[in-house]
């Protein structure tokens, strides 16, 4: 079994980033805005901040209260989008409950949606056409597999969560390079017997859900779910012990996933439409 690190792999990508914005005639400037005082997203932002400074990417955070009204939050954006000196624009989610989320995406310009959410990236990735960007944590995903040299076409790929920012765009990056996609949600009767059909299994839910043996003892396993057990440990979708001896490769958690998400979002952050 061979243990995929993605935290190796992130450096000598925002280490690429670093080299290609000194090249470049303008410094990107990606702008985060963060509505409210969630803990988990401070430091999401925090993070972002910090490897935005590692590559030379200039970053502005954008704080605002929780009680901001709609209407300040999309006039905001549009701002952004207006000027020129921002390069991108990221709005951190989640957002409070009297803010609507699809609002606020497609409110933002799909040539600054560094996330990659907006509805012209996601119909584009949808339809075969090249995106202004990708969403961060699928390309930083394809990004990995590319780097173990996994083999993609015609492989089966078995993909466990269904939203927007991962499983959905997962689905349509494995389909541009000829995978044989499943989408397997809560709905999904046997999931286990799915699981074992994959030679390429991406598990995105947020909660303890892969715990049976791989059908295919060279498959691999894309752990991107985190959250914390009952013991306050950091641990992912899968139970690691128990499914890394049936597998050729799994990504640990922490360590695998998440740090390629960031560096993901720093390679789109250093683009300038």
């Amino acid at each position: 079994m061979i243990l995929m690190d993605g935290k190796s792999l992130s450096e000598k990508i925002l280490d690429k980033v670093a080299e290609r914005v000194k090249n470049l005639e303008r410094i990107p400037h990606l702008a985060v805005i963060l509505v409210g005082d969630d803990p988990a997203s401070k430091i999401y932002v925090a993070n972002k901040k910090k490897a935005a400074e590692k590559v030379g990417i200039k970053s502005t955070i954008i704080e605002l209260p929780y009680e901001t009204e709609e209407k300040y939050l999309l006039d905001k954006i549009e701002e952004l989008n207006d000027d020129f000196d921002v390069t991108g624009i990221l709005v951190q989610l989640p957002l409070p409950k009297h803010i609507d989320k699809n609002k606020v995406v497609t409110a933002i310009s799909p040539k600054k949606d560094v996330d990659g959410f907006t509805p012209e990236n996601v119909g584009k990735l949808a339809i075969g056409l090249e995106p202004y960007f990708y969403p961060a944590t699928p390309q930083g995903i394809m990004m990995l597999l590319d780097e173990y040299g996994i083999e993609i076409e015609g492989k089966n790929a078995v993909i466990i969560g269904r939203s927007n920012i991962v499983g959905k765009p997962m689905a349509q990056m494995l389909l541009r390079r000829n995978a044989t996609v499943t989408i397997c949600h809560s709905y999904t009767k046997e999931i286990e017997e799915k699981i074992k059909t994959a030679d390429i299994l991406v598990s995105a839910v947020g909660k303890k859900i892969v715990r049976c043996k791989m059908g295919y003892k060279n498959s691999v396993v894309i752990d991107v779910g985190i959250h914390r057990d009952s013991y306050g440990k950091v641990t992912g979708d899968v139970d690691f012990d128990y499914v890394s001896p049936s597998c050729g490769y799994i990504t640990p958690t922490p360590g695998g996933v998440g740090p390629m998400t960031i560096a993901s979002l720093m390679y789109n952050a250093s683009k300038i439409y």
